[in-house]
C-alpha cells in the first residue's frame, strides 16, 4: 500500500461506518450465482469445521471415510475400498500403511486372492471409529442447523444428481 493510501486509512481501532464499509466490499460479479463456486465455498466452509472436528482423533476425512468403509466391508480388498473411495492406489496404500502403524486397522492376505490383502480394523481402530461417529454427528448437527430435514434430504438429493 502506498504511503498515501496508509495515511488516508482509518486505524484498525477506528470503527468503520456501514456505508463505507458496504463501499469496501469486493464485487463478486457473476460468481455467487455459479453453482461450481457456491459448491466450493460450501465445502471449504463443510471441511475447515469436519478436519477440526476430527483433529482431537488425529483423523483426516480421507481416513475417517476408509474406517467407515473397512467396517461396513469386512473381508473387502484394500483395492475396492479405494476404488469405492475415489482414492488412487499408492495414495490408499500409503494411508493404509499409516492406519496399520497406528494400529487401527490390518491388511490380512486374500484367501481368494493371495495377491490382495482384505481389510479389517482392529479393537483400537472400532473404538476409535465409534468415536468419530459421534463427532461427525455433532458436525453434521452444526453445518445444518439452519436446515429442515426437508432441506437436508432436499440438498443431499440435488448434489447426488449432481455427481452422478
Amino acid at each position: 500500500m502506498s504511503r498515501a493510501r496508509r495515511a488516508l486509512a482509518p486505524s484498525p481501532d477506528t470503527p468503520v461506518p456501514p456505508a463505507v464499509e458496504a463501499d469496501l466490499r469486493v464485487d463478486l460479479g457473476p460468481l455467487p450465482n455459479l453453482v461450481g463456486y457456491a459448491m466450493r465455498r460450501t465445502q471449504v466452509a463443510v471441511f475447515a469445521d469436519f478436519i477440526a472436528t476430527l483433529s482431537e482423533l488425529g483423523l483426516r476425512p480421507a481416513q475417517f471415510s476408509a474406517l467407515l468403509l473397512i467396517d461396513r466391508n469386512p473381508g473387502r480388498k484394500q483395492s475396492e475400498i479405494a476404488e469405492a473411495l475415489g482414492i488412487q492406489r499408492p495414495n490408499f496404500v500409503a494411508m493404509m500403511d499409516e492406519m496399520d502403524r497406528r494400529g487401527l486397522t490390518r491388511r490380512l492376505t486374500s484367501e481368494t486372492d493371495r495377491r490382495s490383502y482384505v481389510l479389517e480394523l482392529t479393537e483400537a481402530g472400532r473404538t476409535l471409529l465409534e468415536r468419530a461417529v459421534e463427532l461427525v454427528s455433532e458436525h453434521e448437527a452444526r453445518i445444518t442447523r439452519d436446515l429442515s430435514r426437508d432441506e437436508v434430504d432436499l440438498l443431499l438429493g440435488l448434489l447426488a444428481r449432481i455427481a452422478n
